[in-house]
């Protein structure tokens, strides 16, 4: 007997069906790295996901797509789903309901445990937040040397209160033993070179690359500090341990510049508006106590007229020229010492003003040539070899690849030789 012969649609068709029912295909959850990554005009993403011999064709719907997870070739993912037939190809691809980037999954479990742990144990409470000084002498830094927070905060710091002394800690703030060196800076700051504010950060990236601000031990030491912390961890949208148990969180290192230092600007206007209310103070005092000798010298005449009705005309005349003359020159002599400290006052408050203008433009000139960006903009490079600075050809060697930091950008070269300079 002859097996009745199927359309092509009625076969795809009935594998669609043993494929739907199939309990494991059906809730299927696979491991693979994305390649061939499309949104499509409609919002569905169409992908491919492949390990080191085979690859599945995907789908997953718009409304199924979470843009938060930053999907793109190259990334490693696990993916649940069902296995089904597009009819009219015959082709089968897995239709994705869920997905979580591989190893994401287990670190937002480790972050949201120690979070709970560390809020239980009050490291986030109020009560223990110390205050950021308004307006501090040295700032301690610890972030990578080589990145872009350091210099953004040098920036920020320099255009709104020159004065302020910045130290930097250099540290790596990604990979191993990157936690420890963090919290070796930290200790630095309190225990050998002392700041009033130190601010600890580094730029954005994804939940693998901060997730040294989520170590137990980064939160510890930021907790035990005596120095108020300022935690500037990636950007506005993300959030690390470090933040929440730091002093104050800034979104970024540029903010968190800014809340560090008072603005020089608002300062001078705050003093010009006080020079202003000393001297209208100043001028009611001297005022007020013109009026008071008036009505005593109106007083005393007064009385003078009385006495002198009672004992005669011929003493009246006398009597009164000589205490009007004596009240007069009191009179003088007090206005002309009113006037004397008036203008000893305005002086004084116009020095100081001056002087300090003069020592915060001086002190910001200082800062401004002792900044490592400073020796740069004048023509000069920093070389450095995987990270670290270099100043002798002993530690360089032929073909060995180098970065040369310039005023505007970075230079990556390769040593081809070396000359032994004798001075």
């Amino acid at each position: 007997m002859k097996i009745k012969a199927l359309e092509i649609s009625e076969a795809n068709s009935y594998i669609k069906k043993i494929l739907n029912n199939d309990p494991i295909l059906y809730n299927l959850r696979v491991r693979g790295e994305i390649s061939n990554f499309k949104v499509n005009s409609s919002g569905h993403v169409y992908l491919t996901l492949k390990d080191e011999t085979s690859k599945m064709k995907c789908i997953i719907f718009k409304n199924k797509y979470d843009k938060s997870l930053k999907l793109e070739d190259g990334i490693k993912i696990i993916a649940t789903g069902y296995i089904s037939v597009y009819e009219r190809d015959g082709s089968y691809q897995l239709y994705i309901n869920e997905i979580e980037r591989e190893g994401v999954g287990k670190l937002h479990l480790e972050f949201e445990k120690l979070k709970q742990k560390l809020y239980k144990e009050g490291l986030f409470d109020e009560k223990y937040k110390k205050k950021i000084p308004y307006m501090p002498q040295k700032i301690g830094v610890v972030t990578s040397e080589t990145g872009a927070v350091i210099r953004d905060i040098i920036n920020v710091v320099k255009r709104r209160f020159p004065k302020v002394e910045i130290l930097l800690y250099p540290v790596s703030v990604q990979g191993m033993n990157s936690a420890e060196e963090i919290v070796k800076g930290i200790e630095f700051f309190n225990e050998v070179k002392k700041v009033d504010t130190m601010i600890v950060g580094r730029g954005g990236g994804s939940l693998e690359e901060l997730w040294s601000f989520n170590e137990e031990k980064v939160a510890r030491a930021i907790f035990a500090s005596d120095i108020p912390i300022i935690s500037a961890v990636g950007h506005e949208v993300d959030f690390t341990i470090c933040d929440f148990v730091s002093d104050m969180r800034a979104p970024t290192p540029s903010a968190a510049a800014e809340i560090a230092v008072p603005n020089i600007d608002d300062l001078l206007y705050r003093l010009d508006n006080c020079k202003k209310r000393l001297k209208t103070d100043m001028y009611t005092f001297i005022d007020r106590d013109r009026n008071k000798l008036e009505n005593t010298f109106n007083e005393i005449n007064s009385i003078i007229k009385n006495n002198i009705v009672k004992e005669g005309k011929n003493n009246l005349k006398l009597l009164s020229n000589r205490l009007s003359k004596s009240i007069e020159s009191k009179i003088e002599k007090e206005k002309y010492q009113l006037v004397s400290i008036s203008d000893s006052i305005k002086n004084n408050v116009n020095q100081n003003i001056d002087k300090k203008k003069e020592q915060l433009k001086n002190s910001a000139s200082l800062l401004h040539s002792l900044s490592p960006l400073a020796t740069i903009d004048r023509g000069y490079c920093m070389v450095q070899k995987e990270g670290c600075i270099i100043n002798s050809i002993e530690d360089v060697n032929i073909d060995e690849n180098l970065k040369i930091m310039m005023i505007d950008g970075n230079i990556e070269c390769k040593v081809n030789s070396i000359e032994n300079k004798q001075f």
